[in-house]
């Protein structure tokens, strides 16, 4: 199943009052696993940056004054994007922006039946906790260090790592448990070898005994051998 997680920057809260969009990135994913295929692009907005905005992405009116405009890179985002579900974080936010932007161009707005809401799906497995990206990231114990302020392409694979999460792709405690059950064999001149048993949780065995009906069809089987090797 294609996917593709996105991330928008913005002017502004609201595109119905002129705020726009000033920068995209998609990454692509497939069953869950990123492909290494992303698109990515900043927009010239065609008007000012307001500082609280800029405060938040660092995109300023000078560094996007040279960037191209929305439309002439519409027609390369809608090919990559295709059909596929479009995940992202608190979605009707940058669905709103994207339509916004398709409708400046004429161009038919992307279907919200495509919407995957992060925050919904997070809103669900765990309900009356912090539901930020950050918080996110904190939970599941994704590396965000590099995250100095807000980028859509950075933010969209911190999403992509977040989404597996709330889609039970990944399990941290899996590679922890399979550290924990590494068995240390050490030595010394006056001790033999000693095994370390592992200090993580343990369980009792499950019970594997063969049943009376089993052992009885076992030994059905093994009389109807003829001249067996171990006679």
């Amino acid at each position: 199943m294609r996917e593709i997680v996105f991330d928008t920057e913005t002017t502004g809260l609201d595109p119905k009052t002129g705020d726009r969009m000033v920068e995209i990135g998609c990454i692509e994913m497939v069953n869950l696993v990123p492909t290494g295929n992303s698109f990515h692009a900043y927009f010239n907005p065609e008007r000012d940056m307001p500082a609280g905005a800029e405060a938040v992405h660092g995109l300023s009116a000078a560094f996007l004054a040279d960037k191209p405009l929305f439309r002439d890179q519409a027609a390369d985002l809608l090919a990559f994007i295709g059909d596929s579900p479009l995940v992202a974080h608190n979605a009707g936010f940058d669905f709103g922006f994207l339509n916004s932007e398709l409708g400046l161009c004429q161009l038919e707005p992307v279907c919200t039946t495509r919407m995957v809401d992060t925050v919904a799906l997070a809103r669900k497995r765990h309900p009356g906790a912090k539901l930020s990206l950050d918080a996110l990231c904190s939970r599941y114990g994704i590396d965000r260090s590099h995250r100095v302020k807000h980028g859509a392409l950075l933010d969209a694979e911190l999403l992509a790592q977040v989404y597996v999460e709330l889609k039970g792709g990944r399990q941290i405690g899996f590679e922890l448990a399979a550290e924990a059950a590494v068995v240390e064999i050490t030595t010394t001149p006056d001790r033999p070898a000693v095994r370390m048993a592992p200090t993580g949780p343990r369980r009792e065995p499950r019970p594997h005994q063969p049943s009376a009906a089993e052992l009885a069809r076992h030994r059905e089987f093994m009389a109807g051998i003829e001249n067996p090797l171990w006679g």
